[in-house]
This record gives structure tokens, sequence and C-alpha cells, in this order.
């Protein structure tokens, strides 16, 4: 395995779903630890590391508004999810010795700081780790789209998705067995496929600021490790 990093600024999107493992609902401390035990690792190679954490283990605004909640309201209330998912993560890391800072794009001064992107970046020179929590701050936009933004705003030089597949697909691997893995993609070539594995917007995003884009399979241990080292893991999206 390498030892030395790929990348100096990067964005790390993560799932909700990822940090509660089998669980059906909520947190699972086991691999909330072992996450945070990669960043640790992951820091260590000097990455200015930046991270976008989603809400779907506690709300989703889409399903709650399925259930007759209003859809903003929905929205704000899996913003106020990403957040809890920060602070758990910030938790992790600190018991870990990593200096972290979390920011939301809502206000919410006595747990967190609001997003100001010049702080932002002036943290991730002193290579503390931010995590980006409450998405845009805007109903109706994911927090893939967060990622590609906050990734865009700090002039990140990639985005790394954390999933649980090994890569992009030329269908649904979960539904089609001889689903094809696609190695390498250009963002014209997502779009005009509907590859669904990150919104349009988000992926537009990313293509207007040159940002590639690495999906991979965080499940597998060691693989967030691998990928800040310019391993050949997952799938990548680029011109």
């Amino acid at each position: 395995m390498a030892d030395s990093a790929a990348y100096r600024r990067v964005l790390l999107k993560l799932s909700g779903e990822a940090l509660m493992g089998d669980k059906s609902f909520g947190l699972d401390g086991d691999v909330l630890g072992a996450i945070a035990d990669e960043l640790k690792d992951v820091c260590s190679l000097g990455v200015e590391l930046s991270i976008v954490i989603g809400g779907g283990n506690i709300i989703r605004g889409v399903a709650a508004s399925r259930r007759g909640i209003d859809r903003v309201t929905g929205d704000h209330m899996g913003m106020l999810g990403t957040v809890i998912n920060a602070l758990a993560l910030q938790d992790a890391l600190e018991k870990r010795n990593v200096t972290t800072r979390v920011q939301t794009a809502i206000e919410i001064r006595e747990v967190a700081e609001q997003f100001i992107r010049r702080r932002a970046i002036r943290h991730l020179e002193k290579k503390r780790v931010v995590i980006f929590a409450a998405g845009t701050g805007n109903p109706f936009f994911t927090t893939d789209s967060a990622a590609a933004l906050r990734a865009s705003e700090v002039k990140a030089e990639v985005l790394l998705k954390a999933t649980s597949v090994a890569g992009i697909y030329d269908a649904d691997p979960r539904q089609e067995p001889n689903a094809k893995r696609l190695r390498e993609v250009t963002y014209q070539q997502v779009l005009e496929r509907n590859l669904k594995f990150m919104d349009a917007a988000a992926i537009s995003l990313c293509r207007e600021n040159h940002i590639p884009i690495v999906l991979f399979d965080m499940t597998s241990p060691g693989n967030i490790f691998r990928v800040m080292c310019g391993e050949n893991v997952g799938s990548v999206v680029r011109d």
C-alpha cells in the first residue's frame, strides 16, 4: 500500500447510511470508530481533508414528505440530521486527537460554526478536518449537491464519494448481476447515460469547476486510505 497522498486537498462525501452499519436507524459506534481510524490515517499523510455528511440514517426530506410532512419542513429536518452525524464524527475524530471543526449551512452557533468559506479554507490550511453539515442550507438540494458546492468553494482537487458499491456500473448491480463496472467515464457520459450515482446538479457543478469524482466502496477496510493515496480503487469521472 502506498504511504504518500495523491492529493493535497480533498472533499470526502459520506452518506448518513454509512454510519449506521447493520442497524436500521441511527449510529453504529463500531462503524463510526472504524471510519474515524481511517480518517486519522489519512490526516497523517498531510491531506487537507473536508467532509460533507448526509443524514439518511436519521431522516430524509423526500421520505418525510411521503408521510405527509411538508417537503421544505422535511428537508430542514434532514439538515438537522446531518448536524447530528457531523457532531458524532467530530467526537470520534477528536477522541483520536484529530483537530476538527464542524461548519453548518444553517446557524446553530451553540454547537457549530456557521459556514464561512474563508474560515473553512483557513482551517484546512492549518490541517484541521472540516465537516460541512446541513447540506447547502436550502431545501430541494441533496447532500451530493452540497458536496460538489463545498468542493468548488474550498478548491478541492477531487471529490471522493464513499458508497456501498465498488464503483459506477452501466446498470444497478443489485438488480442486474451482469452489470459492468466502468473504471473511467466522462461527465458527459454520466449525464447522457443517466448513470444515477449522483444527481445531475452535482455532476454539472463538478464538471464546470474541473473537479474529478471518485466513487468507491467504503465498506472494504482501508479503501478510504487507498483512494487518498491514488490507488486504482472504484471509478473515476473526469473530462
